[in-house]
């Protein structure tokens, strides 16, 4: 994949794209990521809050399901999920889904320069099984409903403006988005069995209120080219978006999906797998399979995606081993971190505060294996650049 030449400007809490694609128009198909040692090193052993990190690294909670957020007067929600950060003067919001089912919703907490929480409030509710979601450029978060004929929801993440429904953008078993604003599109998974990648194009950048739903059309091999063809029925009813274009592909179980620097990297829980789209190359092909690493897959029960300045991808894990994986630049995949004692749960929403120091994340089920156990960490340390 060579990404460590076009991922290098990726900037933290933006979807700019940094670099050309001249750089990298002919690059070739690389083998997908193998597992070896890691940028950090070694875990050490687990903390305090029982997670596992390596050397340099500390955590700490941010909340709890069904406790206040800190010293602030909000009850954080059950069932934390997808996340993203928003940079808020000298400090930063980070933003949290609800995957419970009905009253999901979305919340978000405000941290000072510091990192010392100052607030904490609800930016969506009354909705279903809020799962993951995707932050757009112009500061908003697009909280996607996990369900049959499941909504997009674009959200405030300063709770100022109410949350819109955008049913241009499709119904369906909605899991993550990602914004791309060189061709002025989002791009969004399906979570089923036999899903699609699709991609919208909203009439005018900026408003999401009407446009273009389109579905990736591909062969079914692993590697290939692509092109997009416009859903008929974004309504999916009576027949399910994902039915409607003949020759879409389909993908086992869509679930995180993160752009920077004219890529989209999305994964597939049902077969464990990181795709990688080139998108001025018009290409696809793996960023990593658990079953073509060479020895014990480091990465399994892939899920939410993010990726850091350094060129990194941080994935998290649904079940597996409770870890966020890096996959680097140089196609090596490793553990980062690890949660101890937490086996009837799964990672959620990785993402970096706005200048890349500290990374949050939630073990949705915490130590309970209840939605209602939820607990939102940060780590903090010397993250690479």
């Amino acid at each position: 994949m060579e990404r460590r030449n076009f991922l290098r400007g990726a900037v933290i809490g933006t979807s700019a794209a940094a670099l050309g694609g001249t750089l990298w128009r002919g690059a070739a198909v690389a083998d997908p990521a193998q597992p070896g040692p890691g940028p950090y090193g070694a875990l050490r052993p687990a903390d305090a809050n029982g997670i596992l990190l390596p050397n340099g690294f500390t955590s700490r909670v941010i909340a709890r399901s069904g406790q206040k957020v800190g010293s602030t007067s909000y009850t954080w929600h059950s069932a934390p999920d997808g996340g993203a950060c928003y940079a808020d003067g000298t400090g930063w919001i980070y933003v949290s889904n609800s995957e419970i089912n009905p009253s999901g919703g979305a919340s978000a907490v405000t941290f000072s320069s510091t990192g010392a929480i100052t607030g904490a409030r609800p930016i969506l509710s009354g909705t279903r099984q809020n799962c993951a979601g995707g932050k757009t450029p112009w500061n908003t978060w697009l909280s996607c409903e996990e369900v049959s004929l499941g909504y997009v929801y674009e959200t405030d993440p300063w709770g100022v403006n109410a949350a819109v429904r955008r049913d241009a953008m499709g119904r369906f078993k909605h899991e993550a988005a990602a914004a791309d604003p060189v061709r002025k599109v989002v791009y969004l998974t399906e979570d089923e069995t036999n899903g699609c990648l699709y991609r919208f194009v909203p009439t005018t950048w900026g408003n999401l209120s009407s446009g273009t739903l389109q579905v990736l059309k591909a062969g079914t091999a692993t590697s290939g080219s692509y092109t997009w063809a416009d859903v008929p029925d974004p309504d999916g009813s009576p027949t399910a978006t994902r039915s409607q274009v003949s020759g879409s592909k389909k993908f086992n179980g869509g679930e995180g999906c993160y752009y920077a620097d004219d890529k989209v990297w999305f994964t597939t829980k049902g077969d464990n797998r990181v795709w990688q789209l080139n998108l001025a190359a018009g290409t696809y092909e793996l960023a990593y399979d658990d079953s073509l690493v060479s020895g014990g897959a480091p990465l399994t029960g892939v899920d939410n995606v993010t990726g850091s300045s350094s060129g990194d991808l941080f994935v998290a894990e649904d079940g597996g081993s409770m870890e966020i994986c890096v996959i680097t630049p140089d196609d090596v995949v490793a553990p980062f971190l690890r949660i101890s004692g937490q086996s009837s749960s799964e990672i959620t929403g990785p993402a970096f505060s706005p200048d890349g120091r500290r990374l949050y994340f939630s073990s949705q089920r915490g130590t309970s294996g209840s939605s209602s156990g939820g607990i939102t960490y940060e780590v903090t340390g010397p993250f690479r650049s």
